[in-house]
Parts: structure tokens; C-alpha cells; sequence
């Protein structure tokens, strides 16, 4: 492609390493890009209160894509942009159908404020007994009444010791009127954000207003939840390390996250 307005970038097992850092030579390539004239957009499935640390990393504010699509978030201003959310009708219908499907599973939702951190309401609001997939959780455990008592930008449905992709393939049978299924890990966790609702549909959010189409985006990732944006990418890349269905979407495979995949395809037109 000829040189890319724009690069959207997954951060987790694509712009981060396993340390969770990004590398001095992809650091320098990003740079290099944004003071060439391209615009650098994150992409990601985390929430904006996980922002600061790949700004940090980075070394500046891009603009991002957040809990999948379903919100634009500045870090620069500390401000969501927009967002959009699950109705609490549809949680509910959600929330059944998948207690229904995945017997035993815990469900937890995102909210989102005006900022990244909301002191007034809790953020990431849990089912008691939800096991999480990660480290260091920062939820509110509450009822499942309370859980599905306010819109949410998109509710997890959590079973320790399956996988994923077997989750998303049982609930795809009956989800599609009122959310998208993805998925960012294959330990037992599904994610459903509001139908319609992608990274691809957040970058366009911030493309289209600027002229900028999807041919003049190069973007990157390594999961499931990143197909949708490397297929309406003109130029999408899959990580070396990337879910086999990610690397069957993308127009081409990089190097892994750990051997700067991200940084040797913007070496081609920066450096």
C-alpha cells in the first residue's frame, strides 16, 4: 500500500511484549510514523482506566479505541469521546441466555463515565463467585439484580478451565439480534459488546470525520477480537503469534510480538 494515514494497533500480544512493554526499536518505528504525518490509533479490548500504562510506554496520548469499539477515549484530556452501550433490557436477555448455554459461568460487566476512573460509580461490577482471567482485578463484586441494573459498554461471561472459542461457538447459536461475540484470550472468557459495535467500527469513528478511508489504514493484531478491523484495513497484520483465524483474515503475517512484528512492517515506509 502507499504510505498509511493512519496505523490502529492492538496493544495486548501485539504492540506489548510479554513483559508488557513495547521495545525501543517499535517505540522508534511509532515515533517515526507520528512525526512523519501518520496518525497512531490503539485498539484495544481494555477498558480507558488501562490506557495509562501504553500511553506511558509509548511516550505519548493517542487517541483509543476501547472495550472493543465501544468507547473512543483521549487519554491526552482524560476524556471519553463516545460510547456506546448495551441496553439494560438486552443484559438481562444476555445475561440468561448465557447462564442457560455455559452452565456454571460467572458474568461481570464494564461501565463507562465521563473519565477513565469514575469515583461515583463502580467500573467493572462482578457476579459473587466471578473468577477472573487475569491478575489483579479491580471489580466490585454485587448481585446479579444490581449487576444488570445499568447499561454496560459489554458484558464478560467467565468459566475457569474452558476455552473460549468453545464458549463463543455455543452462544454464536443464539446471540446475534442482541450483541457481537469476540473473545481476546482462549482461557474462558467471552466477551459480547453492542451489536454493529468492532475495533473496525471504532477506528472508522475516527477515520471517516478526517477523509481518511479504510485503504489508508495499516492495522495489527493477534486475536479474534482483532479480525474484524485487519479485514476492513486496507492493509491487515496479523502477529506472528496470532490466533489461527487472525492469521487466516489478515492480508499478511509479521513477526511475533516479541521480535517486533509491529515495528519491521512500519519500517517500510519510516526509518
Amino acid at each position: 500500500m502507499t504510505l498509511p494515514a493512519l496505523i490502529a494497533c492492538d496493544v495486548d500480544g501485539t504492540l506489548f511484549d510479554e513483559n508488557e512493554t513495547i521495545s525501543p526499536r517499535t517505540r522508534d518505528a511509532v515515533s517515526a510514523a507520528v512525526a512523519g504525518g501518520a496518525q497512531f490509533v490503539v485498539a484495544t479490548g481494555r477498558p480507558p482506566r488501562w490506557i495509562r500504562p501504553v500511553v506511558e510506554a509509548l511516550g505519548f496520548a493517542p487517541i483509543a479505541v476501547c472495550a472493543n469499539g465501544a468507547v473512543l477515549y483521549d487519554p491526552a484530556n482524560d476524556r471519553v469521546l463516545s460510547s456506546r452501550t448495551l441496553a439494560v433490557d438486552t443484559l438481562a436477555e444476555l445475561a440468561e441466555l448465557a447462564q442457560r448455554v455455559i452452565p456454571g459461568a460467572g458474568l461481570a460487566v464494564e461501565r463507562i463515565g465521563e473519565r477513565a476512573h469514575d469515583t461515583a460509580t463502580p467500573q467493572f461490577i462482578s457476579s459473587p463467585g466471578y473468577e477472573h482471567a487475569w491478575l489483579n482485578p479491580d471489580n466490585t463484586e454485587v448481585s446479579i439484580a444490581d449487576l444488570l441494573s445499568a447499561p454496560a459498554i459489554k458484558l464478560l461471561i467467565r468459566k475457569a478451565g474452558a476455552r473460549s472459542s468453545d464458549m463463543a461457538a455455543a452462544l454464536a447459536k443464539h446471540v446475534g439480534i442482541e450483541g457481537d461475540i469476540t473473545y481476546s484470550t482462549d482461557n474462558g472468557l467471552v466477551e459480547i459488546v453492542p451489536l454493529g459495535i468492532s475495533k473496525a467500527s471504532g477506528v472508522e469513528e475516527i477515520a471517516k470525520p478526517q477523509g481518511i478511508t479504510s485503504a489508508d489504514v495499516v492495522a495489527f493484531g493477534d486475536m479474534p477480537n482483532d479480525i474484524p478491523l485487519l479485514r476492513w484495513a486496507g492493509l491487515g497484520v496479523a502477529m506472528g503469534n496470532a490466533h489461527p483465524d487472525v492469521v487466516a483474515a489478515a492480508d499478511e503475517v509479521t513477526a511475533p510480538n516479541t521480535d517486533d512484528g509491529v515495528g519491521r512492517v512500519l519500517e517500510r515506509w519510516w526509518l
